[in-house]
């Protein structure tokens, strides 16, 4: 049965079919493997974080890491300056921060 319908599919359709395939191959390499991995990246650098560790918020405030918890992150911004964020707000490691090149 399965052979009939292949046979009575014009080349178009196939050349359709396959079209749609390889737009998708190209979409998941270019757009959906990346994501994941830069998710995986960030989720594991969420979790690494120690006391001491100087890092960036994605409002863009530096500070380093006073105290950390499940949850939260205690971040000393300046001298007796604490604030609480949560975890999922540290956005990466100041030294990447000052080092990331410019955009024009």
């Amino acid at each position: 049965m399965t052979a009939t319908i292949l046979l009575q599919m014009n080349s178009a359709t196939i050349q359709q079919i396959l079209m749609f395939g390889l737009i998708f191959v190209v979409f998941y390499f270019f757009m959906i493997r990346p994501q994941i991995k830069k998710q995986k990246d960030q989720k594991k650098f969420v979790e690494e974080l120690k006391k001491g560790d100087k890092v960036v918020t994605t409002a863009g405030i530096h500070g380093h890491i006073a105290e950390i918890t499940d949850t939260i992150v205690t971040i000393n911004v300046d001298n007796n300056v604490k604030m609480r964020f949560d975890k999922s707000a540290i956005s990466l490691e100041a030294s990447k921060a000052l080092n990331a090149p410019e955009k024009a």
